[in-house]
């Protein structure tokens, strides 16, 4: 690495103030960017001027500088910085291996897919969400998710940067940031050039891409630990594809499978129960996906931050300390309030990821009984998977504040399986055909009550509509009414298209 091999003591000591001093821009991942800059074939000891370091090769520092200009200036206005997530992502995701898939692995996986459809349409009338089976590797399913959590994220991280950036700049100099502007309590990068990095910068500017790399780095360590935790691309709960699809990741599969009393093959068929009816549900009941994502974005959007509590708390943070600066832009020094919207947004979140997961678990389980020797400990394993979370899981909930668990899963089951014993697959699937008539946390609460309510709520549009008819007089009779009445949505009755543009699951 360096060209001073015969003094072990002093490269110690520059690796020691090297790693120092990119922690203050990268914090406990200072140790990877190291390596991935050692892989590039780069010394950093000597790119970053050290004292006792060769002299720093052009060429390289042309290279450290590109990379420090592509953190500061290349994230525009973003508020995650998508080039950073992505690679820390792929890097966490083969951390542990990610070998090609072979050819054998993926016909398995693709032939448990195709298998999986014809068992559901025997028990439910939501046809297969389309598109070709699929098999990935953790790479692959980054590559096709990360979109997705850094569009969940943004909101939140647009928050936390915009009200750091107008608490830091008052308590930064004018002139700009770090030793060219003669505020060195920012940590640099020794040996750049006066002027390297353009001049001095904007401290709201600075703080906001530094913000978004820092988010960046979360999110692609979230997503990447994600990637080897999955089995396909539905089971985190919210719709992470934009285009029908369904996926199973055999290198997670048979990591799960290994050391199960169920054999592979019966663990990966139970698997592709869940990720077809995950998909079948986010596909055919068109209104979901925009309602899952938008409570996301509505809880994401509303989030306050207490400026003046804020800015007491950054006048006590010392700015030279890499650990305190870090801790400021992940949101660490503040935590996230919710207000009263914010929790009634939570309830309803967590209530349909509920009924998402209980529904997807009592079709699973009906399809694979009759198939599946060890369907009831695979369907108790899973719930208790889901309800726990993981550690990429917990990661978006310190990000975004919110976790993306179904805490009432089993009782939303509760309620799938009283509506499948009362009226049969179709009524356990007409639950689906508008949001307005969504389960609620009182109806989880008590699912023997949930289909009186619903009846009660249906009979109460229809005294509406009949109130409506009389007012509109002849122009209102029955023929006009089936032609031109928008409908009350509440489904009863009904299926097919929605009058709100929407495509109802029929459910019989």
């Amino acid at each position: 690495m360096s060209n001073l091999p015969d003094d072990p003591e002093g490269a110690e000591e520059r690796e020691r103030m090297l790693r120092e001093m990119l922690s203050g821009f990268f914090g406990d991942r200072t140790d990877e960017v190291l390596e991935q800059m050692r892989a590039q074939g780069l010394d950093p000891a000597a790119m970053a001027g050290l004292p006792g370091a060769a002299a720093p090769d052009p060429a390289a520092m042309q290279q450290v500088l590109a990379q420090v200009q592509r953190l500061l200036s290349a994230s525009g206005d973003a508020p995650v910085n998508a080039d950073v997530a992505h690679d820390v992502a792929r890097q966490v995701a083969v951390a542990e291996g990610d070998p090609s898939l072979t050819a054998g692995q993926a016909k398995a996986a693709t032939d448990a897919l195709s298998v999986a459809e014809l068992w559901l349409d025997v028990v439910t009338d939501l046809p297969p969400a389309g598109g070709t089976p699929r098999a990935w590797s953790r790479s692959e399913w980054v590559e096709a998710t990360l979109p997705a959590w850094n569009r969940l994220v943004a909101p939140v991280a647009t928050s936390v940067a915009d009200a750091l950036a107008t608490v830091l700049r008052d308590q930064l100099p004018d002139d700009g940031l770090g030793p060219e502007a003669g505020f060195p309590g920012l940590p640099a990068l020794p040996g750049l050039p006066a002027g390297a990095l353009g001049g001095a910068l904007d401290p709201a500017q600075m703080m906001r891409r530094l913000g978004a790399a820092v988010f960046g780095m979360q999110v692609g360590q979230a997503a990447g630990t994600l990637s080897r935790e999955v089995f396909g691309a539905t089971d985190v709960g919210v719709p992470l594809l934009d285009d029908p699809a369904t996926v199973l990741v055999p290198s997670n599969v048979a990591a799960f499978a290994d050391g199960l009393d169920a054999p592979l093959e019966e663990v990966r068929l139970y698997l592709a129960l869940r990720e077809a009816a995950h998909a079948r549900l986010f596909t055919q009941v068109t209104w979901l996906r925009a309602h899952l994502l938008g409570l996301v974005e509505q809880y994401a959007r509303g989030i306050t931050i207490d400026v003046d509590v804020l800015e007491q708390q950054v006048r006590d943070i010392d700015m030279s300390d890499p650990e305190a600066l870090r801790g400021a832009l992940t949101g660490g020094v503040f935590g996230l309030r919710h207000t009263e919207e914010q929790e009634a947004t939570l309830l309803r979140l967590e209530t349909a990821l509920a009924l998402v997961e209980g529904w997807v678990g009592e079709v699973a389980a009906t399809a694979a009984l009759p198939h599946l020797p060890h369907a009831v400990p695979l369907r108790e394993m899973l719930a208790r998977r889901r309800a726990a979370g993981g550690p990429a899981e917990h990661t978006f909930a310190a990000l975004v504040g919110l976790e993306l668990r179904p805490r009432r899963s089993r009782d939303a089951a509760a309620l799938f399986a009283h509506v499948l014993q009362a009226g049969g697959p179709q009524a356990r699937d007409a639950v689906w055909e508008h949001p307005d008539l969504l389960p609620g946390p009182a109806d989880l609460d008590d699912p023997a009550g949930y289909l009186e309510r619903r009846a009660a709520q249906a009979d109460a549009h229809a005294d509406v509509d009949a109130a409506l008819a009389q007012i509109l007089g002849d122009g209102a009779g029955p023929g006009a009414a089936s032609e031109e009445e928008p409908g009350d949505g509440s489904g009863e009755g009904s299926g097919g298209a929605g009058q709100d543009g929407t495509d109802r699951p029929e459910a019989g």
